[in-house]
């Protein structure tokens, strides 16, 4: 198998079998140069397709410079008659202005129900595989597992939070609009922050005269790359 592979939109134009034929279309008129897309092959449409957002139509990834990851994960075992290759799309002053987003996730709070803050409370069920931001977010997730994994991509690193006699956990995140109205928080600290918390929200504990309760957090943080074995989700939250 014979591939090209565009720097510019990290775009495949081009893949032959064996045999020498060409399994892509690539339009002769195509443009293989700023500030249009190429015409054909195999685009990357992100962080919106066609015209469903405020962005460009199909995003801006396709109209911008890649690189090629000299950190790739490793490859798979088998890789006979196979061809990979890793590519990083750095964002960059003006994609953050029109675009403004957060390289953070959070694993382990996926199908649990929570109380949204900026809906009066009301009570939902989680329909993300993975929790991110792309806006302000304020809620309390139920019955939560004692630990839970946030992945920070930018910087290759997780946090594992470990929780015992707190069944619920916070999340949240100003976003640029309430930051902005924030006296004690800077306009654009939102970028740089989350807060996620262990917490007793739903059933409060009460205690009777003499009686304990003990509740615990622990944050660690480990260096990872998102699409290596050391930070693949489950294997964060299985581990003992």
């Amino acid at each position: 198998m014979l591939h090209n592979v565009y720097l510019y939109g990290g775009q495949v134009t081009s893949w032959k079998n064996a045999h020498g034929e060409e399994l892509l279309f690539v339009s002769s008129k195509a443009s293989f140069r700023p500030p249009r897309a190429i015409r054909g092959g195999i685009p990357i449409c992100f962080p919106q397709l066609k015209s469903t957002g405020s962005l460009e139509q199909y995003g801006f990834a396709r109209n911008r410079i890649w690189s090629i990851d000299l950190d790739p994960p490793p490859s798979p075992s088998d890789i006979s008659h196979k061809a990979y290759v890793d590519l990083i799309l750095t964002h960059s002053e003006e994609d953050m202005k029109i675009w403004p987003h957060s390289e953070v996730r959070v694993e382990g709070l996926e199908t649990l129900d929570y109380l949204d803050n900026l809906k009066n409370g009301e009570r939902f069920t989680e329909q993300e595989d993975a929790i991110t931001f792309e806006s302000e977010v304020d809620k309390v997730y139920l019955s939560t597992p004692t630990k839970i994994a946030i992945l920070d991509h930018e910087r290759k690193r997780t946090f594992e939070l470990r929780k015992d006699g707190l069944p619920d956990a916070v999340v949240w995140n100003p976003w640029d609009k309430k930051a902005k109205s924030m006296a004690d928080f800077g306009d654009n600290e939102y970028m740089h922050m989350l807060c996620v918390e262990a917490a007793c929200v739903e059933e409060p504990i009460t205690l009777k005269p003499g009686e304990e309760w003990k509740g615990r957090q622990e944050i660690s943080a480990v260096p990872s790359s998102y699409c290596s074995e050391q930070l693949d989700p489950l294997r964060l939250l299985l581990r003992g």
